[in-house]
């Protein structure tokens, strides 16, 4: 558990900076500057970097994957700068929330993965590299990007335990719990054998 020294309406302050900055779309935002069309009309509809890559379109999907981490990683880091750690969990915790369930969207969001990696980067690095390499390692071996995204989000609070972050270590598992929630339908596909595998349209 981190150690909470800010006050409750600092603590909200950035939570709500979090929010803010979590639930901007950027896989809408980079698809219409790419001219790639509506991205909730392509593939399974979610706005994130997964469903990007099925436009066709590698840069647009790097670009939304930097860019939907960095808004976790920046909510942390600017929260971490001005406030100190408590907050930097709040807004990352908030960030992460944004980007799952943005008001501007009726709280129908991407899954969190991208932002979750980023915000762990920048909450505690050494966690968020294990993550990313159990992402890689998981979807290298599968060729199925949601596989990659639940391994990984698995096994952040594992890593944050091993690694001596235990503060870090309940953020990670509850963020874990709703990346579990919001691919309950790819679940249902992987057990199902139905899972697309990634760059299949």
């Amino acid at each position: 558990m981190p150690v909470f020294e800010s006050s409750a309406a600092v603590l909200m302050l950035w939570a709500a900076i979090g929010y803010s900055l979590g639930s901007v779309p950027f896989g809408l935002v980079v698809t219409k500057v790419f001219g790639l069309g509506n991205l909730r009309e392509i593939g399974s509809g979610n706005i994130g970097t997964t469903n990007v890559l099925r436009t066709g379109s590698k840069a647009a999907a790097a670009l939304t994957l930097l860019l939907d981490g960095g808004k976790g990683a920046a909510a942390v880091l600017l929260a971490r700068f001005l406030a100190g750690e408590d907050a930097a969990q709040a807004a990352g915790l908030m960030a992460f929330l944004g980007h799952c369930f943005p008001v501007w969207l009726g709280f129908k969001g991407g899954k969190g993965v991208a932002t979750f990696l980023g915000l762990m980067l920048a909450l505690a690095w050494p966690v968020g590299i294990a993550c990313c390499l159990s992402w890689l390692a998981a979807a290298a071996v599968s060729r199925i990007s949601s596989m990659g995204a639940l391994v990984s989000a698995a096994s952040g609070a594992v890593w944050a335990l091993l690694l001596g972050y235990q503060p870090v270590a309940l953020l990670a598992a509850i963020l874990a719990a709703v990346v579990f929630i919001r691919h309950s339908a790819n679940i249902a596909r992987l057990r199902a054998g139905t899972e697309p595998r990634i760059g299949q349209k």
